[in-house]
């Protein structure tokens, strides 16, 4: 097979996988056979004897991530563009589009050395482990950017994912991986034997296919809505993020935000959820309580007994010396935090603030911090610091005065199931989406946005109030449906009755197991390498 052919099988892969990814319709069980062309192509190349074949592996297999990766968060320009400054715009640039992409590239490739080492089975244990092991990586290190994990792609039919309340999304990504790799074996067996023992391979792939789809469809349809009910409101100011701090005064974005909510607002009505930053101005967190805006929240509460409100505010911290090392020194001689935070507001003095955590690296955080605290007077010129907004480092619940735990997430922490869940180990009882996606305008970003939060539903039996900015905002029970949502780009409220749920389910008692103990076996798999290459050289094979 010459170089043109498995670059074609290359982008034949890319093409599947595309295809197969949120939001695209009905094409989801692709990414079950995504992978097989690409399996050929490396096929190919690492058996026709050519120098450098690892090289052609390598460029092969990043021909196939990268424009999987491009095409799928095309969308992810119109945030960057926001930036002007291109020493922010390049890093955030490289790490969605590339990053991603080099470190699935190189889990195929390490699974090609391997392979000249190891028997065939172990080689696929090791492709498994090493592709879900970056895949962990990609959510656990400073460069975080999972929104490419394989088993997020089950979004597009959460019909087929309701087992993740015991796996979560890595147990999906193994389930992917595991059927194209036999689906790879079944090809070639298909292709050179004869009898009908060529037909094996085929039936174990398709068990390893239907076994896992009856289990999810026999739960989805079985599925009871457990808890007792609320009634939430949620609002779609809908508020060009463009002209948001700029052009539209905050006193003005509150008036829409409690004209929509009083709206459709009851007299039982708990919890009113309102978008990211939806209050604008920096709020001093010890000075709350007299603040202007902080006043006109708890003067529209006072129509709604029993009402609690979730709001996205952006917030500040004074300390007299550097506490964190997000910490940056105002002219004033004292230092401070700015956070991007949800605030829970009530009928009573008890104010609650939650700081987005997981931030995105090269926009809102500089990766690796303390390795880079040495440059924290370069970037204090250029109007910022090496870590940009601040955060907190545990995952916390929101307390209402009802004694109700709503799990706070922030725009980007939707795609951590186990922070989620470690949350909901705490208590929470729903989880409280707050988003503003208009950066991205109307394109798919949106979509997968709010598709994804289709898995935390499931992975850990809450219902979903989500309320973006912009547009989508929705209601998800247990299973992953969306029981109502709102079109993009329209300033609407909707209000639902929701389960408020106590149980706690595997997933959420386990967390991310399945990545990591893949990741303890890509470990010692990839040291076996360097170790058979070290013995082939010293003459002890």
């Amino acid at each position: 097979m010459n170089k043109k052919q498995t670059y074609l099988l290359a982008g034949l892969s890319a093409f599947l996988l595309w295809l197969a990814w949120p939001p695209m319709p009905f094409t989801t069980p692709l990414l079950l056979i995504g992978l097989v062309p690409l399996f050929i192509a490396i096929d190919s190349i690492a058996n026709s004897g050519i120098k450098k074949a690892g090289k052609r592996i390598f460029l092969t297999a990043g021909l196939t991530f990268l424009t999987w990766n491009t095409a799928a968060i095309y969308w992810v320009y119109n945030a960057i563009s926001a930036y002007n400054n291109p020493i922010v715009a390049i890093p955030v640039s490289l790490i969605p589009y590339g990053l991603g992409a080099l470190l699935m590239t190189f889990s195929v490739w390490l699974y090609y050395r391997l392979g000249r080492y190891v028997n065939k089975t172990v080689a696929y244990i090791g492709l498994i482990s090493f592709y879900i092991a970056l895949e962990y990586l990609q959510q656990t290190w400073d460069l975080a950017f999972p929104w490419m994990t394989l088993g997020n792609g089950l979004a597009g039919m959460h019909q087929l994912a309701q087992w993740y309340d015991y796996t979560g999304v890595y147990g999906g990504s193994l389930w992917i991986l595991t059927s194209n790799i036999l689906a790879f074996e079944a090809y070639k067996k298909l292709k050179t034997q004869t009898g009908y023992l060529k037909y094996r391979p085929l039936g174990i792939w398709a068990l390893v296919v239907i076994i896992p789809v009856a289990i999810s469809l026999t739960k989805y349809f079985n599925a009871e809505q457990k808890g007792t009910p609320s009634n939430v409101v949620v609002v779609q100011p809908n508020i060009d993020p463009y002209q948001k701090l700029e052009i539209i005064p905050a006193a003005e974005q509150i008036k829409i935000l409690t004209h929509l909510s009083d709206s459709i607002g009851q007299t039982n009505t708990e919890y009113f959820i309102w978008p990211e930053t939806a209050i604008p101005n920096y709020a001093d967190e010890e000075k709350i309580r007299t603040n202007p805006d902080f006043i006109s929240l708890q003067s529209f509460l006072n129509k709604y007994k029993n009402g609690t409100l979730i709001t996205g505010i952006e917030s500040v911290r004074w300390y007299e010396d550097k506490k964190t090392i997000s910490a940056k020194r105002h002219p004033n001689g004292m230092f401070y935090d700015n956070y991007n935070s949800a605030m829970q507001v009530e009928n009573s003095a008890n104010v609650q603030f939650y700081h987005k955590s997981k931030l995105v690296p090269g926009a809102e955080k500089m990766p690796f911090p303390k390795v880079f605290s040495f440059m924290d007077g370069v970037f204090a010129q250029l109007g910022g610091s090496v870590s940009g907004w601040g955060w907190q480092e545990k995952p916390s619940v929101l307390y209402a005065q009802s004694g109700i735990g709503a799990a706070p997430v922030v725009c980007y922490e939707s795609l951590w199931g186990d922070w989620i869940g470690e949350q909901v180990k705490d208590g929470a009882q729903f989880i409280a989406i707050i988003t503003n996606d208009g950066w991205w305008g109307n394109t798919s970003g949106k979509d997968q946005h709010e598709m994804y939060a289709k898995l935390r539903a499931i992975e850990t039996h809450r219902d979903v109030a989500r309320s973006a900015n912009t547009g989508i905002s929705c209601f998800i029970n247990q299973r992953g449906d969306v029981t109502q949502s709102t079109k993009w780009w329209t300033r609407t409220a909707i209000k639902a009755n929701i389960n408020l749920n106590d149980e706690i389910t595997f997933y959420v008692k386990s967390g991310d197991i399945i990545a990591q103990l893949l990741s303890i076996a890509a470990i010692l798999l990839a040291l076996i390498i360097p170790y058979r290459k070290w013995i082939r050289k010293s003459g002890h094979a």
